[in-house]
């Protein structure tokens, strides 16, 4: 059984230091896991385990998350947290992989996939949106920030009701039966709270008006790349709905859409299940 290691990164252009999980073998092919908001690489720790006998398996902490560092100034938009995955990439001389989108991880992972398409082999997305029709009412809250034009007194009000324990354990529990691990969300919060931390969020939550913008571009590269995809999704999901997920088969015929019985974060009850759903998939696209 492959080990999963920490590893930290220094990258020379942005500064950054990404911390990131990897295990399977350097020669075998490249799974890039990228979480969402408000979590970690953490996230990935049971999944890492099922892939890592047949894959190389790399979860970042993603800018303004989990135990990744960035330095002073850094602006944080989804542009900036693509470049850092990026360079990453690129100083680990990662040239080809598949890549697992979740949340937050689906607008990074698809600007990768913008940049440099020949590179992604295939797409697995764990509630990870491209779509209008997929963004649930959760998301009425965010759009008064876009359209009060980032008003202070709404960044404010969604401080306190996004970035609270009560808030970061509903995204976990929300959906599902299963027992979630607590030390899940109680992680988050605690990363939620250190010093400067809530203004990158609220910057995030106002920047990602401009995830929006792109996708046409997001669904012309699915019609012209027609890259294998495997929606894996959290049927009880009340941010990213189920219609988001059906929605990738309009511009890609051939995706795969399995619907769980499952809330937002379904990677961390349905684990065994999405793992075996990602080999199943990778083998039969002879990844």
């Amino acid at each position: 059984m492959s080990t999963t290691q920490v590893k930290k990164l220094e990258l020379p252009a942005s500064k950054a230091h990404v911390f990131y999980r990897e295990a399977g073998s350097e020669s075998a092919p490249v799974i890039l896991l990228l979480h969402g908001f408000p979590s970690s690489s953490h996230q990935y720790r049971n999944l890492i385990p099922i892939l890592a006998p047949k894959y190389r398996v790399i979860a970042p902490d993603l800018p303004g998350f989990g135990f990744t560092e960035l330095p002073e100034g850094f602006q944080y938009t989804f542009d900036a947290l693509a470049g850092v995955i990026s360079e990453f990439l690129e100083v680990l001389s990662i040239k080809k992989y598949s890549i697992f989108i979740f949340d937050y991880g689906s607008p990074v992972g698809l600007r990768l996939a913008l940049k440099n398409p020949d590179a992604v082999q295939s797409i697995i997305t764990q509630n990870g949106n491209a779509y209008e029709a997929g963004l649930g009412e959760f998301w009425d809250q965010i759009r008064e920030l876009w359209t009060s034009n980032n008003d202070p007194a709404v960044r404010s009000k969604l401080a306190a009701g996004l970035l609270s324990l009560e808030a970061t354990k509903w995204q976990y529990e929300e959906g599902t039966t299963g027992l979630v691990a607590p030390e899940s969300y109680s992680l988050d919060y605690a990363l939620l709270q250190r010093p400067g931390n809530a203004e990158i969020q609220l910057d995030l939550f106002w920047d990602y008006r401009n995830n929006l913008t792109l996708y046409p571009k997001f669904h012309e590269y699915f019609r012209s790349s027609q890259v294998p995809l495997l929606a894996a999704w959290g049927k009880h999901d009340q941010i990213f709905i189920p219609a988001g997920a059906e929605a990738f088969e309009k511009d890609l015929p051939k995706a795969e859409v399995h619907l769980l019985d499952a809330g937002h974060f379904a990677i961390e009850t349905e684990t065994k299940e999405i793992g075996g759903l990602i080999l199943d998939f990778l083998a039969r696209n002879g990844i």
